[in-house]
C-alpha cells in the first residue's frame, strides 16, 4: 500500500506549529534573584553578625550599610559603619569600584582591605557589602532540581554556575539555587580559584521589605568544619540618600553618622 503524500507546505506548517522550548537564560534568572536580594535606589540596613562554634556563641558584631549602586555599572557602592564591639565602634569600610578601604578614627588611618578577608567567623568582608552577582559573574544553568532550604524545605530550583568575570570579586566560583516559582535565593556554595568549598549560605527570614519579599537572614557554615556557623541578621532597611561624598575615600575622616 502506498503512503499518502503529504505537500511540503503542510508538513512545514505542522513542524511551525509545535511549540520550541527555550532554556531560561540564566543570566537573567542570576538578575532577577538580585533583586529580590537588593532594593533597587539607595538604602540602609542594619546587619547583625554572629559566630556560633559548636553551637554555641563565640562572637558578635552590628554594622551599619549605606548602598547605592553606580549608575555606569551597576555595582553597587557601600559604607559600612561598625556599632558594635565597643572597640571597633565608628570604625568605617568603604567599597568603591574595585578599591575596598577601612578607616580607623582612633588612628586617622585608612589601609587597603580584600574583600576575601575575614570580617567575623565565616562572613569576609565581601558578604558584608550589597552584591549583584549578575553584574559580576557570568552564569551558566546547570540543572533544574529539588533541594532543600535553610528550613529543611524542599523548593524547586535553577542551579546556576558563576564564574567570576572581574579579578576584585570575592570569590571564583558560585553555584547557585534559586526559586523557579518567585526568583528567591535558596542557597548558594562558594568555591575558591583552587576549587575548594569554602562556605554554604543559605537564605531565610522572607519579609516585605522595600516593596517585596526579601531574606532577612543568611546562614553561612563552613565548607569544612559545619559546627561552624556564621549568621547575618538584617534590620530597620529603609531608603536612605546616600550623598556620593560618602562614598569618597578622602571623606571618610569628615563622616559624621546621623
Amino acid at each position: 500500500m502506498r503512503k499518502p503524500f503529504l505537500p511540503l507546505p503542510f508538513v512545514l506548517s505542522l513542524l511551525l506549529a509545535v511549540p520550541v522550548w527555550a532554556a531560561p537564560n540564566a543570566q537573567e534568572i542570576l538578575a532577577a534573584s538580585d533583586a529580590i536580594r537588593n532594593p533597587d535606589k539607595p538604602f540602609s540596613l542594619t546587619t547583625k553578625l554572629i559566630e556560633y562554634r559548636d553551637g554555641k556563641e563565640s562572637a558578635e558584631m552590628t554594622l551599619v550599610v549605606y548602598a547605592k549602586s553606580a549608575p555606569e555599572t551597576g555595582r553597587f557602592r557601600n559604607l559600612i559603619r561598625v556599632l558594635e564591639p565597643a572597640r571597633d565602634a565608628n570604625k568605617l569600610m568603604l567599597k568603591n569600584g574595585n578599591d575596598l578601604w577601612l578607616y580607623d578614627p582612633s588612628s586617622r588611618a585608612s589601609i587597603r582591605l580584600s574583600p576575601q578577608q575575614r570580617l567575623l567567623g565565616q562572613a569576609a568582608n565581601g558578604d558584608v557589602m550589597t552584591v549583584n552577582f549578575a553584574q559580576d559573574y557570568q552564569a551558566q544553568l546547570s540543572a533544574e532540581e529539588d533541594t532543600l532550604d535553610g528550613d529543611r524545605k524542599s523548593r524547586h530550583c535553577y542551579k546556576l554556575t558563576l564564574s567570576a568575570s572581574a579579578p576584585d570579586v570575592t570569590y571564583h566560583r558560585i553555584e547557585m539555587w534559586i526559586d523557579t516559582g518567585n526568583s528567591r535565593p535558596v542557597k548558594g556554595r562558594f568555591y575558591s580559584e583552587s576549587g575548594k568549598l569554602l562556605k554554604s549560605v543559605y537564605y531565610r527570614r522572607y519579609e516585605q521589605q522595600l516593596g517585596a519579599e526579601r531574606p532577612m537572614e543568611a546562614v553561612i557554615i563552613d565548607g569544612l568544619n559545619p559546627s561552624w556557623v556564621t549568621v547575618l541578621r538584617y534590620s530597620d532597611l529603609v531608603w536612605r540618600d546616600v550623598p556620593e561624598a560618602w562614598l569618597q575615600r578622602d571623606y571618610l575622616q569628615r563622616f559624621k553618622p546621623e
